[in-house]
C-alpha cells in the first residue's frame, strides 16, 4: 500500500479532524475502515464485468433456472410471475417456460398434468420484457417446453413479437451466419429456445412473409430413463425401441412426431432445441446452433464415465442440465459436478434455498453478477486434455491459508431458550472431486455476540479456477443436529488477501448484516 492510498483511507474514514490533519488514524477511524466494504472478503474489482465478453456463447457458464414459474413444489404449488421477476433480478439468463393450450386460444404456463396453478403466456412475456435487463445487459434465453397445438403456437409467436419488439432476436446477425455470437454481440437481446423446422437460410428467406396456418411435422427421439422406465417401454406397442449399447449403459428411445408452427419455429435462431442421443452422433451431425438438454441422471453417468467426451461436447455446443422428474419437492442437485465438465446451463429450482443455490449464487457473484462467466481455458481450448477426476498434468496448485479469528453479532439461535448459540464455523471447498474438503472450528459455548476462535486452516486446491469456498456458521446441537445460522459462498479466486470481513446471509439469501466473520486470508500459487 502506497502513502497516497493510506492518506485516501484516512481522509475517507477518520472522523477526528485533528488526527486527520496529522495524517494519522484513530482507533475509531481504523474500526470504521476495517468494517467498510473495502475490507470485505469479495474483491471489489470482480463486482463489475471484467471478463472478455466477445467469445461465442458456448464459452460461458450461464445462470439458468428450471421451471421458473413455480415458487413451491412441482405438483400442487402455485405458479407465479414473481418466479420470473425474482430470477431475473438475481441475474438469471436462461428461463424455462412450460407452455400448454389454454382456453379462448390463450396459451398458458404451468407444470403439465399436475395441480399447479396457471399463468397466461403473454403475462409471463410481459414480465420478462420488464425485468430482463435490470441486473444484466447480456442476453436472456427463453427455454420453451412447448406442448401447444400449432394454432396456439402461432399465438405464442405473436405474443413474443408484439411484446418484446426489437429485443427479440428473430434473424441471424450479419457477422454470425454460421457460428454462435458472443454475449457482447447479443446485448439486450432475448433468444427463443424451441424446436425448429429447417435451416437458418430457409428461415431468413421466409422473413416478412405470411406464415399463418403453416405447420410442419418433425420426428423426434425421446430418451427413456432405463432404470425407471425400461419395463414400461418394453410393454408398450406404440413405442419404437432403439437400444444403443455403450460401456456405460443402454439408452432407450422412442420416436414421436411433433407439429410445429412455422411462425414460432422461425423465431428460433441460435438456440434450437435438439435431443441428445450420444456424443458420437453429436460429433457427426449436430449443428452449431443446436443445444441439448440432458437430464440430471444421464448427465451424471456421462460426467463420471465419459468426462473427456463430455468436455469436448460442451466446448462446441450449449448444453443444459435439468433436475430429474422425481424431485417433486423442487429440491436441487449440486451444480458443481456439471460445471466441472463445462456444461453451460445448469438449471436449478431458484425457489428452493439450500446448499445448491448457495453454490449457484456464489459462483455468479463473479463478473459483475452479469449471469455470464467465461469458462477456464482448459474447458474451451482445443488442445486441453483436462479431466475433472484426474490431477492435471503439470499441476500448479493453489495453497490457501485462512485464519478464522472471530465472529461479530452472529444470528441468534431459535432452538435455544437463552438465544445464545454454541457457535462453530465450517469452511468448505467445492470444485473438482480432488479439491473438495471441509474443515471446522471448535465450538464456542453460549456466545454469538463476539466468539473468538483464532484457528488456522490450510487447503491445497489443484483447480482453483473451478473452486468455490463456503463459510457456514452453525449452532451446535448434539441431539437434533446442528442449526444453520448463516453462510457466505464465493469463488476462491475472487477473494481479497489480508484481514477481511465475511458477510453472512440467511438460508433464503437475505443479508444478516451486521453479522459477519473476521478472518485473515493468504494464498500462493
Amino acid at each position: 500500500m502506497t502513502k497516497s492510498i493510506a492518506f485516501e483511507i484516512i481522509q475517507k474514514y477518520e472522523p477526528i479532524e485533528e488526527v486527520k490533519l496529522l495524517r494519522q488514524m484513530s482507533f475509531e477511524g481504523f474500526t470504521r475502515y476495517m468494517c467498510s466494504s473495502e475490507c470485505l472478503l469479495f474483491n471489489n474489482k470482480f463486482k463489475k464485468v471484467y471478463q472478455d465478453m466477445h467469445h461465442p456463447l458456448q464459452d460461458y457458464f450461464i445462470s439458468s433456472s428450471h421451471n421458473t414459474y413455480l415458487v413451491s413444489d412441482q405438483l400442487v404449488g402455485p405458479s407465479d410471475i414473481w418466479g420470473y421477476e425474482s430470477a431475473l433480478v438475481k441475474g438469471c439468463r436462461c428461463l424455462e417456460i412450460d407452455c400448454w393450450d389454454g382456453s379462448q386460444n390463450e396459451p398458458v404456463v404451468y407444470h403439465g398434468y399436475t395441480l399447479t396453478s396457471k399463468l397466461l403466456f403473454k403475462t409471463v412475456i410481459q414480465a420478462i420484457h420488464k425485468y430482463a435487463f435490470i441486473t444484466s445487459e447480456y442476453p436472456v434465453v427463453l427455454s420453451l417446453e412447448n406442448h401447444c397445438s400449432p394454432s396456439q403456437q402461432e399465438v405464442m409467436a405473436n405474443n413474443l413479437q408484439s411484446i418484446l419488439g426489437d429485443a427479440l432476436l428473430s434473424d441471424t446477425l450479419d457477422d454470425f451466419p454460421d457460428k454462435l455470437p458472443s454475449p457482447e454481440a447479443l446485448k439486450f437481446k432475448i433468444l427463443v429456445k424451441n424446436k425448429k423446422i429447417g435451416t437458418l437460410t430457409e428461415t431468413h428467406a421466409r422473413r416478412g412473409s405470411d406464415k399463418h396456418g403453416q405447420v410442419e411435422e418433425l420426428e423426434e427421439y425421446e430418451e427413456i430413463d432405463q432404470e425407471e422406465e425400461e419395463d414400461n417401454v418394453k410393454e408398450s406397442k406404440n413405442f419404437k425401441l432403439l437400444v444403443q449399447k455403450y460401456e456405460i449403459t443402454a439408452f432407450y428411445f422412442y420416436t414421436t412426431k411433433v407439429k410445429v408452427a412455422v411462425a414460432l419455429s422461425d423465431l428460433v435462431i441460435y438456440t434450437k432445441a435438439e435431443k441428445f442421443r450420444n456424443f458420437d452422433h453429436s460429433k457427426q451431425y449436430q449443428q452449431f446452433n443446436e443445444t441439448n438438454s440432458i437430464g440430471e441422471k444421464t448427465a451424471r453417468r456421462l460426467s463420471k464415465l465419459k468426462a473427456r467426451e463430455f468436455i469436448l461436447h460442451t466446448k462446441k455446443f450449449i448444453t443444459r442440465i435439468y433436475p430429474k422428474a422425481t424431485r417433486a419437492d423442487s429440491s436441487n442437485f449440486n451444480p458443481q459436478e456439471f460445471w466441472n465438465v463445462g456444461c453451460q446451463m445448469v438449471a436449478l429450482n431458484f425457489q428452493t434455498p439450500g446448499l445448491p443455490m448457495d453454490i449457484q449464487n456464489g459462483k455468479f457473484l463473479d463478473n459483475g453478477g452479469s449471469g455470464y462467466i467465461l469458462k477456464p481455458q482448459f474447458l474451451r481450448g482445443n488442445k486441453s486434455e483436462f479431466h475433472p477426476y484426474e490431477v492435471p498434468e503439470g499441476s500448479n496448485p493453489l495453497t490457501l491459508t485462512i485464519r478464522l479469528i472471530s465472529g461479530m453479532q452472529l444470528p441468534l439461535s431459535s432452538n435455544s431458550s437463552s438465544n445464545k448459540a454454541n457457535a462453530l464455523v465450517s469452511i468448505e471447498i467445492f470444485g473438482v472431486p480432488n479439491d473438495e474438503s471441509k474443515q471446522q472450528t471448535c465450538v464456542i459455548q453460549k456466545n454469538a455476540f463476539n466468539p473468538r476462535w483464532n484457528e488456522t486452516f490450510t487447503f491445497v486446491i489443484q483447480v482453483p479456477e473451478l473452486a468455490l469456498i463456503r463459510f457456514v456458521v452453525e449452532n451446535q446441537n448434539v441431539i437434533a443436529g446442528n442449526e444453520f445460522l448463516g453462510q457466505y459462498t464465493l469463488p476462491v479466486l475472487c477473494m481479497n488477501k489480508g484481514y477481511r470481513h465475511v458477510p453472512l446471509f440467511s438460508k433464503t439469501g437475505e443479508s444478516l448484516d451486521p453479522a459477519s466473520l473476521f478472518i485473515y486470508v493468504w494464498y500462493v500459487r
